[in-house]
């Protein structure tokens, strides 16, 4: 019985065994969900398969949770309409593993209406399959059902289960598991990130040749702001040094110090201005016949225009790991080192080094600008979220508490990384690629920066980090900074269960 008086069956329970539902098809193969696609499909140049979707970004303002939302019996109805249709439909029905970590993995299905079998397809080829048992009950249950002329989504996170209705947008069904992953972490007295995740295999001086330490990267920031870029590059290191890129888009952070990851077989990424010459370990990926196109300007002939964004600038792709060069066998990283917040103010210098109550800052913060995987209609416009990480559950006050006890509890260190520009002066990738290949040797000098209170560097092998200070490329920058300070303050105040410590020490 829900709090409104609502009898409400567990969807897990309630929905009959794939195995024993005449209009359920279970885990058809890949080729096989293809060919239901094919009236829906444009084929690329490469080979793979290109979709439009109706609906091109998340519909952020139309989702709602049992934990944060009052759940009414209209909320309540709506789940029932796509467990009535999952019941009735055509449908098809896909189970995949979510993460490898031994406690932190978990079993998902996905049901989709079969004539939306491309989302099925898309959304499969991020995960690795799972047993092949009809009988086995999911630890995550998602019923998608685009034809639906209301837009609802709706999530019951104690069960475990999301419904998603009247979209076809691939990236609800996708962020539809990643959502109860990081609350999972969170209940196991962990933190789930939207965050890339990465190994920097460095030389040392050590008593033997070939000597050799890891440095863990973590990387949170809104989608198009760098995350995926900087996670995946290779930051020109020596040629008996390597990065390798463990996971794009959400990890856990676990009390211990890994950080377990979610997608084992492929990667989500934006495609909007890709470019072989600057991106090419992702370009041949993205242009590899295993992916799936979503949302990409491809001719009738098949000609794939990346810069275009006739179709939304919210194009995607599905690409698969082992296509992608930086990628690494492993999704999980035994101990994290450095945590990276990435952000689009202009007032901020090109990086910044935090305690621990300033990098809970940041957290809270979340300073960026908008995009088009958000609300298209304001892409461009800054904006704060949480974390960087518009899927929280529960109170973000809390959130910051315990983002702030982890990494003061492990040891990390953790910057502010600006990845736009300071003023008027821009701040390249060559710019943020030398400061983390650095940051990772250990050869970083630093200094108190008097315009923004800031511990800042004063030395960057290979770079001439004074050309980016803050005092002289903003124009009138004490005044922006105050008036910056004063909103982070008044931003922070809305968060009643935030620590003071941790309001103190706002930046």
């Amino acid at each position: 019985m829900s709090d409104s008086g609502q009898t409400v069956h567990s969807p897990k329970t309630v929905l009959p065994s794939p195995a024993d539902a005449d209009n359920v098809e279970y885990n058809p193969s890949l080729e096989t969900l293809r060919e239901y696609s094919a009236e829906f499909e444009t084929t690329a140049e490469f080979g793979s398969p290109s979709y439009v979707s109706d609906e091109r970004s998340r519909n952020a303002d139309k989702t709602k949770n049992a934990i944060d939302d009052e759940f009414g019996p209209s909320d309540y109805a709506h789940v029932e309409e796509a467990l009535d249709r999952a019941r009735q439909n055509e449908m098809v029905c896909v189970d995949r593993q979510m993460g490898r970590h031994p406690d932190h993995s978990y079993r998902c299905r996905l049901y989709v209406s079969k004539r939306y079998s491309r989302i099925a397809l898309t959304w499969a080829k991020l995960f690795e399959p799972a047993e092949d048992d009809p009988e086995a009950e999911p630890d995550f249950l998602t019923v998608q059902v685009p034809e639906n002329e209301e837009i609802a989504v709706r999530i019951l996170p104690d069960e475990g289960v999301t419904t998603v209705l009247g979209t076809d947008y691939t990236g609800e069904a996708k962020k539809s598991f990643l959502r109860l992953f990081m609350l999972r972490a969170k209940e196991q007295g962990g933190l789930g990130l939207h965050a890339g995740s990465k190994r920097v295999t460095l030389q040392t001086e050590g008593d033997e040749a070939g000597d050799t330490e890891d440095v863990g990267q973590l990387f949170l920031g809104l989608s198009a702001t760098g995350k995926s870029t900087l996670t995946a590059h290779g930051l020109w290191l020596d040629d008996d040094e390597d990065a390798t890129m463990l996971q794009d888009d959400v990890c856990a952070l676990l009390p211990d110090g890994t950080v377990a990851g979610s997608e084992g077989e492929g990667l989500y990424v934006k495609t909007i201005g890709l470019d072989a010459d600057e991106q090419p370990a992702m370009h041949a990926a993205v242009t590899d016949d295993s992916a799936v196109l979503e949302n990409v300007d491809v001719a009738e002939d098949g000609t794939v225009d990346f810069d275009s964004d006739y179709h939304t600038s919210n194009g995607r792709a599905v690409i698969q790991r082992d296509k992608l060069a930086s990628a690494g066998e492993d999704i999980d990283l035994p101990e994290v080192d450095q945590v990276f917040f990435i952000t689009r103010n202009p007032t901020m210098p090109p990086v910044a080094k935090l305690s621990p109550e300033e990098a809970a800052v940041s957290f809270m913060l979340g300073e960026s600008i908008q995009t088009s995987a958000g609300d298209p209609s304001k892409a461009g416009e800054s904006i704060r979220v949480v974390g960087t990480n518009p899927f929280i559950m529960g109170s973000k006050g809390e959130e910051g508490n315990r983002f702030r006890d982890l990494i003061e509890d492990l040891g990390v260190e953790c910057y502010v990384l600006n990845t736009g520009h300071i003023g008027g002066k821009d701040i390249g990738v060559t710019e943020s690629v030398t400061i983390l290949r650095e940051l990772a040797r250990g050869t970083v000098e630093w200094t108190r920066d008097d315009a923004t209170g800031l511990t800042v560097p004063s030395d960057v092998p290979g770079m001439d980090i004074d050309e980016f200070a803050v005092a002289d490329n903003v124009d009138d920058y004490e005044r922006a900074l105050a008036d910056l300070r004063t909103e982070r303050e008044v931003h922070l105040d809305t968060f009643e269960e935030l620590s003071e410590d941790i309001r103190d020490a706002v930046y």
